[in-house]
């Protein structure tokens, strides 16, 4: 958009009731941003959505949105609800007294808000501004398109279907879900020249159309990297959860050749979780697929490769080298490997429940089942905090979310403030003593045979949704014989091994976080013993790089 030759500046727009105070704070942005930036000044949440409206008639962008939080009428909170419809991509700024940084902490919550600033903010130059550098240099770079979506049709109780959506949403691919029954589906399968009786079809941004793609396949499809630009590296991460991508981070920004190597996602299964509350630096909480997307975009800033749907399926000692092979037989080499697989959850070993994986049975929380759900029962197997959270998450949808645990409480399995939070949810029910002994259903899940494990009673109970979230399974088969390991598959490292394990030709003993395999470590939940919790995984995946350098040095 051009006036008089000139491409039109993005504006930053100010709304503040106070006539004085919404002059101060223009005269700061326009001392410092008026050059390359247009600073509109409102004095209320309705004139300032006028002024949006105005500016997207004109066709220019708005780049930061400041508003103060206590104005009559229309708040701050609300207008940059509002104001996100016009300009979603806008970076949302709240001006806050301290008193009110509880609303600051809602917002976040509510409208995503970037950043939020006590008054006074004097001296600008401490307070003001260099919270405006960052949000505008990160709306310079986001991308400001309107994002070109996948499409998915296919049938809502097939497991493939939402194995598709899964993954897509992990990724953080956008997508749009059509059941095969709405109008659209059909027009989009004649257009493809499907008849429907292979699902899912996937159609690109592109428009092509994919008949029930392997993961592999739709990974590059949609732009996902899959292949690794070199055969050697300074440090190859398996596993792209917290421990993962801590390592993966802190690798990168520290100058090592590093890349990443995931299965499905990133995140593991820290990142379905609907919302992490005790996660340092969040006082708000921050959904997993937020924590992860921001630690992905960091480690790709610090030259990190990111490979998905490549699953490894063997370790080997070469020399000095590292060698991780692919299921494909393809490889990867290294001169050092963290390892940071994680756990996966148990499957229910009850009758019935196998075949309705994937329809109405399913392990751990998928957020993209959440509306799906609506007005209807969904039960929750598991006492540990993935279960509360999800909980919590499915509580905004369904009717009535039953958790069911094996013991007589939640207090040994789940963090206090998970707790409490439930207690004060009027439609989450937790009952003690329950197992899951049983389900039926044809095409999808459609009841439950529920256990008392004290008195022996067994109820059948209507129930379309299962999630269950039981214990913690390594996936460390691929490493036996080559890894040593606990009695229930996790990795032994430093002083577990006992001090130089055998096979072990160096002098010294192996680093805290080193397998008996010199130069390959392990991080987070997949290590024995180790606390499973997020923040020691992303804390024991930037330790291991500390080693990882300390190996390298002395090699």
């Amino acid at each position: 958009m051009t006036t008089a030759g000139r491409v039109a500046r993005p504006s930053i727009l100010t709304v503040d009731d106070d006539p004085a105070v919404s002059r101060a704070v223009a005269r700061d942005l326009r001392r410092k941003y008026g050059e390359h930036y247009r600073v509109v000044r409102a004095e209320s949440g309705a004139q300032a959505l006028e002024a949006l409206h105005e500016i997207k008639l004109r066709g220019e962008e708005v780049a930061v949105l400041l508003a103060d939080h206590r104005m009559p009428q229309m708040n701050g909170i609300e207008f940059l609800e509002q104001a996100m419809d016009v300009f979603p991509q806008a970076r949302r700024v709240l001006l806050t007294a301290y008193a009110d940084t509880d609303a600051a902490i809602q917002a976040i919550n509510v409208v995503d808000l970037d950043h939020y600033l006590l008054k006074p903010w004097d001296p600008p130059e401490q307070n003001l501004y260099p919270v405006l550098d960052e949000q505008l240099r990160a709306w310079a770079v986001s991308d400001r398109q309107p994002p070109q979506r996948v499409r998915v049709i296919g049938h809502r109780w097939s497991p493939r279907s939402y194995e598709v959506r899964d993954f897509l949403a992990r990724n953080s691919i956008p997508f749009r879900w059509h059941a095969l029954d709405e109008p659209e589906a059909r027009c989009l399968l004649t257009a493809a020249h499907q008849d429907g009786t292979t699902l899912p079809v996937v159609v690109t941004a592109q428009g092509k159309a994919l008949v029930d793609p392997s993961d592999a396949e739709l990974a590059a499809e949609v732009g996902l990297s899959t292949q690794p630009s070199a055969e050697f590296y300074d440090l190859i991460v398996v596993g792209g959860g917290p421990a993962g991508l801590g390592a993966a981070v802190y690798g990168g920004s520290e100058g090592l050749r590093t890349v990443l190597v995931e299965r499905i996602a990133t995140g593991g299964q820290a990142g379905t979780s609907s919302r992490i509350e005790n996660y340092l630096g969040f006082p708000d909480g921050v959904s997993g697929g937020q924590l992860t997307e921001r630690a992905r975009r960091q480690a790709v800033k610090f030259g990190v490769e990111l490979l998905t749907t490549r699953d490894v399926v063997a370790l080997e000692r070469r020399g000095a080298a590292r060698i991780v092979r692919f299921g494909d037989g393809t490889e990867l080499a290294a001169h050092t490997v963290i390892l940071a697989t994680g756990v996966s959850y148990r499957l229910l070993d009850a009758p019935g429940l196998g075949e309705l994986t994937g329809r109405g049975v399913y392990y751990g929380a998928s957020t993209t089942e959440g509306p799906n759900c609506a007005g209807q029962d969904v039960y929750l197997v598991g006492g540990a905090n993935s279960a509360g959270q999800a909980a919590v998450y499915f509580s905004w949808h369904a009717r009535k979310v039953v958790i069911l645990v094996r013991g007589d409480s939640l207090e040994q399995s789940m963090s206090r403030y998970l707790i409490d939070q439930l207690s004060a949810i009027p439609n989450v029910e937790v009952r003690t003593h329950t197992e899951v002994c049983g389900g039926t259903g044809a095409d999808h899940l459609e009841t439950l045979t529920l256990l008392h494990n004290k008195t022996g009673e067994t109820t059948t109970v209507a129930a379309s949704w299962l999630f269950a979230f039981i214990g913690a399974a390594p996936r460390t088969d691929w490493l036996d014989g080559t890894l040593e390991r606990d009695e229930r598959g996790f990795l032994l490292a430093g002083p577990d091994l006992g001090g130089s394990p055998p096979g072990w030709d160096l002098e010294r003993a192996p680093y805290h976080l080193e397998t008996n395999v010199p130069g390959v470590f392990v991080a987070g939940d997949v290590r024995a013993d180790s606390v499973k919790r997020v923040a020691s995984a992303v804390g024991e995946g930037a330790m291991a790089v500390t080693l990882v350098h300390r190996y390298l040095e002395r090699s």
